[in-house]
C-alpha cells in the first residue's frame, strides 16, 4: 500500500482548502475565492516539485488567475443579474 502522506500531505491540504473553498462558495462567501486560491498555490506546488505534473500546475494556475478575477468582480453588478419588475 502507498503511503498516503507521499507528499508530504499537500495533496490533502489541497484538496481539502478546494473542497472547503467551494463550500464557502456554495454560500455565497467571498473568501472562498481566497481559500481556493490558496489551494490552487498547493497545487502547483504539488504538481511542479513533487509530481512533474506540469500540465496540472498549468490548469491550476489558470484556476488561480480566475479566483482572483472572481473576488475583484465579486460587488460588480451585472446586467444578466438585474430584475426588472416583470408582472
Amino acid at each position: 500500500m502507498e503511503n498516503i502522506f507521499a507528499h508530504y500531505a499537500i495533496d490533502w491540504l489541497a484538496i481539502s482548502l478546494s473542497l472547503y473553498g467551494a463550500y464557502l462558495l456554495g454560500n455565497k462567501l467571498k473568501i472562498g475565492f481566497v481559500v481556493f486560491a490558496i489551494s490552487n498555490v498547493f497545487w502547483i506546488i504539488l504538481g511542479v516539485f513533487f509530481m512533474s505534473s506540469y500540465g496540472m500546475a498549468l490548469g491550476n494556475f489558470a484556476f488561480l488567475l480566475l479566483n482572483v478575477r472572481g473576488y475583484i468582480h465579486w460587488n460588480k453588478v451585472s446586467f444578466a443579474t438585474k430584475t426588472d419588475d416583470v408582472e
